[in-house]
């Protein structure tokens, strides 16, 4: 039932314009009021269409934005019914350059210029039809509430003198809260991930610049593939347990080049680093993202997390790695820059003090943010001081050379910025799509359609190969009230943990080291996708049958 309610004019106070009909006659219109005591301005619409929850139901398409966003009541403007919203075109731009990215190197344009070109383009066709994309009745409450307290103040135009130049309220509102609620608070969130990435960066070339990794490749003699493949992943299994999987992987993939000269196996080895590296994450609180969101927002418990995922992730790890390493045969043979010394006067107790100091420091992260509740990149930066600082401190017992080599400026110089140009474009572009409202609509789809929860987990957890796992976790936060270290708490922070590793670029893990290791997304899905999926779906039927065995 489509019922027509009249709605208030606008622009009060100003003169109708030449052409435009003062009413239109509607059968469900109030009478049109005689000119005598009609009023000086005509409504700037019809009236808002109220449509009960099965008709809206039955209308819902993913495509079609009109219709996605009010289940129970539908409201567009005029200029929705004129012309369609902009979303399909995002959505395009957002495909077209996803595959863009996994097709770099045949069509030889960098990743990173293609990743920050749909993030921006996304951001700014959303921004052009906001009015339409960002209606008023989708403006948080809270955001309304401190629009209202500054015109109060006599604040609001005197910190943007641009409102003069919106057409009507509604224009402006929704554009204040794309810009101050939507774009400033992402670009915060994806300021602390750059920060603590180049931070990390930063610290492990520290290290490597003084050759404190050299003091863990030279007691690493496995000379055996396989030997060596298990070495590594387990290593970098509880090493990203105690840190997390982005700062593993940057770590592991700085060994890999110490011990690894022939790309194409290091590319291999980096590949399974990625998946080693996001199933140590999902069974602590502070390895992974998406498990550190629940645990804060207090879905999950420390230690319950670790008792009921600490197998699943051992599985997700085993499955891969032991149907990998039987048909490794081959050893290896010592790279070049392993036992390769550059001519400076590097003392073993630097070697060594510089080793401790990086893994304390990478180590403290998570205690720093545990205890001062402060974004984790202020304690990646606050170990990179103390390491710059003890780095000044012994430069004078280094001679000339030695000390512009390993000075954190030249360290600086080898931080590849084209990564973190990457991160940016694609968390952008991720979040466009998240402010928009498709991703939290696309799991409410999911919620609604496929009646086991644990089923939309497992989706949840693909799908964050393809989009960023925060924005879906955030949103099956929001759907779901269930206690305290409920089963579909657990079963979805290893999914959203692991599911990433199915993609290159489906997890941080993994855009680090596609980054740092030029790791081609085609190549990925036929050599590492496949085993990575086969040890997701492994880790998950442990959890089931862990969860029914344990009652």
């Amino acid at each position: 039932m489509i019922e027509i309610e009249p709605c208030r004019p606008f622009n009060q106070g100003t003169k109708p314009q030449p052409g435009i009909p003062p009413s239109i006659p509607t059968p469900s219109l109030p009478p049109t009021p005689s000119p005598s005591d009609a009023p000086a301005e005509p409504p700037a619409c019809i009236g808002k269409m109220v449509i009960e929850r099965k008709t809206a139901s039955a209308l819902k398409m993913f495509f079609k934005a009109d219709w996605c966003w009010w289940p129970e009541r539908l409201t567009p403007t005029a200029s929705s019914v004129d012309r369609p919203t902009m979303l399909p075109i995002i959505l395009l731009v957002f495909v077209l350059g996803y595959l863009a990215i996994a097709f770099e190197h045949k069509l030889h344009i960098n990743k990173a210029a293609t990743a920050l070109f749909i993030g921006v383009v996304c951001w700014s066709l959303y921004a052009i039809d906001v009015q339409n994309l960002l209606p008023e009745n989708r403006v948080p409450e809270w955001f309304q509430l401190e629009q209202r307290t500054g015109e109060s103040a006599g604040s609001v135009h005197e910190q943007s003198p641009d409102d003069h130049a919106d057409h009507h309220g509604n224009a402006s509102l929704s554009q204040h809260y794309l810009v101050d609620g939507q774009l400033l608070h992402l670009t915060g969130e994806i300021a602390g991930i750059l920060f603590f990435l180049i931070g990390a960066m930063t610290i492990v070339e520290l290290v490597d610049a003084h050759e404190g990794f050299e003091l863990i490749t030279s007691r690493i003699q496995a000379r055996k593939e396989s030997t060596l493949l298990w070495i590594l992943c387990w290593l970098a299994f509880f090493l990203s347990a105690v840190l997390d999987n982005l700062t593993t992987t940057i770590v592991m993939v700085s060994l890999l080049r110490k011990l690894i000269h022939d790309r194409q196996k290091r590319l291999f080895f980096a590949g399974m680093v990625v998946i080693a590296a996001n199933a140590g994450g999902a069974w602590t609180v502070i390895g992974d993202v998406t498990t550190t969101m629940l645990w804060i927002k207090g879905k999950i418990s420390a230690v319950e997390v670790m008792k009921e995922l600490f197998l699943p992730s051992i599985a997700c790890l085993l499955v891969p790695l032991l149907l990998i390493s039987r048909n490794m045969t081959g050893t290896l043979h010592d790279s070049p820059h392993k036992h390769q010394h550059v001519d400076k006067t590097i003392l073993p107790w630097q070697q060594k003090l510089f080793l401790i100091l990086g893994v304390l420091g990478l180590v403290s992260v998570p205690v720093f943010k545990t205890y001062t509740h402060l974004p984790p990149f202020m304690g990646m930066m606050l170990s990179l001081s103390i390491l710059w600082i003890v780095s000044e401190l012994i430069s004078h017992t280094k001679d000339e050379s030695t000390r512009t080599s390993t000075g954190l400026l030249s360290v600086l110089k080898r931080i590849d910025m084209s990564s973190v140009l990457f991160f940016l474009g694609i968390l952008l572009a991720v979040g466009a799509l998240s402010a928009i409202g498709t991703l939290g609509q696309l799991a409410r789809w999911l919620d609604q359609t496929i009646p086991s929860r644990e089923v939309v987990a497992v989706i949840i957890g693909l799908l964050s190969a393809v989009v960023d796992n925060v924005p879906l976790v955030a949103a099956g936060m929001e759907m779901y009230s269930m206690p305290i270290d409920h089963p579909f708490w657990m079963l979805l922070a290893y999914c959203a943990g692991t599911g990433g590793s199915c993609l290159i670029i489906g997890s941080a893990a993994g855009v680090a080291a596609m980054g740092l290791e030029h790791i081609d997304f085609v190549w990925y899905l036929k050599k590492i996708a496949p085993w990575a999926l086969l040890g997701y779906l492994a880790g998950m039927l442990v959890y089931l049958a862990q969860s029914w065995l344990l009652g």
